[in-house]
């Protein structure tokens, strides 16, 4: 017997499960920031304003149309840290660990669903990867708010209790890839602070490499000739992804006055790490984004598109379907009829699947610009960089959020959530039955190219 809340319990597929929890998830947000507790001036939030700021922090992006520590009170600041921790872990995450502590027993209709929200590889694992993900994702979020908490009182002096309550608030929000922060200019008063950037940097990249990566690296990480495919290409990609980041910020805004041409060489070179770093999926930022080169946009935008790890808080694409189509494409190169990577080889339906999620997420991403386009008078440079950061769960934004509309910021909002469940998750949601074909249609070869 299934032991599900009655509001997942008439959902049959578990992509359903998965969108429905993260619906839930955001309206319930939506309703405790509408409240007046819930802002400085005692005043209800504008509606909008709630259901965008909740997305947000359920889908764990951090744009934001309003200013968070100037708007939010403490409270609407816990709920938002609140939704982001919701988001990060997964709501079906979050649901497996309430029913083993409430029944001690998991029923294969949440095992199954839990399982498509950890992206475990069997449903015997299920539980015991959701203990290690919780607790995990609890102790670096631990580490993270008492590298910060020291921080802030050793370097600014700042109240044990208030340094307590930032260290808490931006650790959730890095490791968690959120990128909310309670200062008008994100991180920017500590771009010359490594201390702080390091720390929130470690959190982001820890956070986004994705749980079954992390676990294996913790058993393995002396011996990479063990390292599962997925374990091989997710750190491969992310490292070079990082490098390749680094040196492009630093070749392209070196001698930008009001970027890194303000800056010291250490400077400069902390600055650029993390900017590659945060377009992972968190939304940071130490330098002026709305001051960089359009060239370095479209660098942030690339990153910002591809995210982080599977089964991660981050976003995007993920590294490993980038990693893959590489494979496909130089196996296609090669003449060679199978995409073998090290010693195993790709079956053709993550082939398919990781084709799929990339021409989904690249015709959302143009639509969504071409909509944005016509509703607003910003320029392509602007909206497209908004785009992909909603689609990418990332919160780097140009500083044109707050003028984008009211169906501007519908339509953000449904690219967040879009972006963070993935176009794949979406799709099969909407189908009910998956239909099998009993018979093959003869083959004709068609030109391509």
């Amino acid at each position: 017997m299934s032991v599900l809340p009655p509001f997942f319990a008439r959902f049959r597929h578990p992509a359903q499960v998965v969108a429905a929890g993260f619906v839930l998830a955001i309206t319930i947000g939506t309703t405790l920031l509408t409240l007046p507790l819930a802002t400085t001036d005692g005043k209800p939030a504008d509606w909008l304003v709630a259901m965008f700021t909740a997305t947000s922090a359920v889908c764990v992006t951090g744009l934001v149309i309003v200013d968070t520590e100037a708007h939010w009170s403490v409270f609407g600041e816990v709920v938002i840290a609140g939704l982001v921790q919701v988001g990060g872990l997964g709501i079906m995450t979050m649901a497996t660990v309430f029913t083993l502590l409430v029944s001690g027993r998991l029923g294969l209709r949440a095992r199954i669903a839990a399982q498509a929200e950890t992206k475990t590889l069997s449903m015997s694992d299920v539980r015991r990867v959701v203990r290690k993900v919780v607790v995990f994702s609890l102790v670096c979020e631990a580490l993270a708010a008492v590298a910060l908490c020291a921080r802030f009182v050793i370097g600014y002096g700042e109240p044990l209790g208030r340094a307590i309550y930032l260290g808490a608030f931006h650790a959730v929000s890095a490791f968690n890839n959120a990128g909310f922060a309670l200062w008008p200019d994100s991180l920017m008063r500590y771009v010359r602070d490594p201390w702080i950037c390091l720390t929130v940097a470690a959190a982001v990249i820890v956070g986004g490499l994705g749980f079954p990566v992390v676990f294996e690296l913790a058993r393995t990480w002396r011996q990479p000739r063990k390292w599962t495919v997925l374990t091989r290409v997710t750190v491969g990609v992310t490292v070079t992804l990082l490098v390749l980041g680094t040196l492009v910020f630093l070749m392209t805004e070196w001698r930008n006055p009001r970027t890194l041409g303000a800056l010291d060489e250490p400077g400069k070179l902390l600055a650029a790490f993390f900017a590659a770093v945060m377009p992972r999926s968190a939304g940071f930022n130490t330098l002026d984004i709305s001051q960089m080169y359009p060239s370095s946009w479209l660098a942030t935008d690339v990153l910002m598109f591809i995210g982080g790890g599977s089964a991660g808080t981050a976003g995007g694409l993920k590294v490993t379907t980038l990693g893959l189509l590489a494979f496909v494409v130089w196996a296609e190169m090669r003449g060679e009829s199978r995409v073998n990577i090290g010693h195993r080889r790709l079956p053709e339906a993550t082939q398919r699947q990781a084709v799929t999620i990339t021409v989904l997420g690249m015709a959302l991403v143009a639509l969504s610009t071409y909509v944005l386009l016509a509703l607003t008078p910003h320029g392509l440079d602007q909206v497209l960089f908004e785009v992909v950061a909603a689609f990418g769960t990332a919160g780097l934004s140009t500083g044109i959020t707050a003028s984008l509309g009211t169906a501007g910021h519908i339509l953000l909002a449904i690219l967040m959530f879009v972006g963070r469940i993935g176009p794949l998750t979406v799709g099969s949601a909407l189908a009910l039955n998956r239909r099998a074909r009993h018979y093959e249609l003869p083959e004709e070869r068609v030109i391509v190219g």
